[in-house]
């Protein structure tokens, strides 16, 4: 009897040790995933449920390259991160994010070409707080057609967003329900004929906005704050 109680202590400590190590190891895993796709009319959807969600990293990004991409991420989890560059005429991207700590580059041209992103529609949503969200699209190149919506949701708070978004008719909207946000904004290209527009809405208190818009006629700022503690600068140039 003494012989199998020890036995079953022994048993019951070597299943601890195999229980904390499993434990331990599956805080180190993450869900990374890398694209590099060349070739027209790609739909990619992602779907990504766990911590320390991956598509790229600042070594590695994901990048796609043809006439026509669709892409479609959601993440559930902190501390997220999207490194993507997309090369094509036509761009259709939606992101969504619910969590914490999130790290967002998405970028359209980055080749330089100055011949891709024609028409550009763009959605990024937030549910989380620390977000810090840089979109650049078109990089002083042509992007015709741009509609570009960044909306945080109700205790967005903490989120840095800096947005270069470069177009003949570029549109931007800007909606963040939350305290402590930091926003660069820039819009540059061809005005006129309905050019750079700028739609701002934000809800929260303590927030640094800084917005540039300029290039030939048509610049349009409407925007709306609420909450104290704004530092807002505006410059718009013909």
């Amino acid at each position: 009897m003494v012989f199998g109680n020890l036995r079953r202590k022994k048993m019951r400590k070597y299943l601890s040790k195999i229980f904390v190590i499993t434990l331990v190891s599956t805080f180190a895993f993450a869900n990374d995933i890398y694209v590099e796709q060349s070739g027209d009319n790609l739909t990619l959807d992602i779907n990504q449920d766990g911590q320390n969600n991956q598509v790229g990293n600042s070594t590695t990004d994901a990048s796609v390259t043809g006439s026509t991409t669709s892409l479609n991420i959601d993440q559930v989890g902190d501390s997220n991160i999207i490194q993507f560059d997309v090369n094509g005429s036509t761009f259709t991207g939606t992101i969504n994010l619910t969590g914490n700590s999130n790290d967002i580059d998405l970028t359209c041209d980055s080749g330089g070409t100055n011949s891709s992103c024609d028409n550009v529609t763009a959605s990024i949503t937030m549910t989380g707080s620390s977000n810090d969200v840089d979109l650049d699209i078109g990089e002083t190149s042509d992007a015709e057609g741009s509609t570009v919506t960044i909306t945080g949701e109700t205790g967005s708070d903490s989120n840095t967003i800096a947005a270069t978004v470069d177009g003949t008719s570029a549109v931007l909207t800007l909606t963040v329900d939350g305290d402590t946000n930091n926003y660069l904004i820039d819009i540059d290209g061809d005005g006129d004929i309905n050019g750079h527009t700028l739609i701002h809405d934000h809800t929260g208190g303590t927030g640094d906005i800084d917005i540039s818009q300029q290039g030939i006629y048509d610049n349009t700022i409407n925007l709306t704050t609420s909450g104290d503690g704004h530092d807002i600068d505006i410059i718009q140039t013909d």
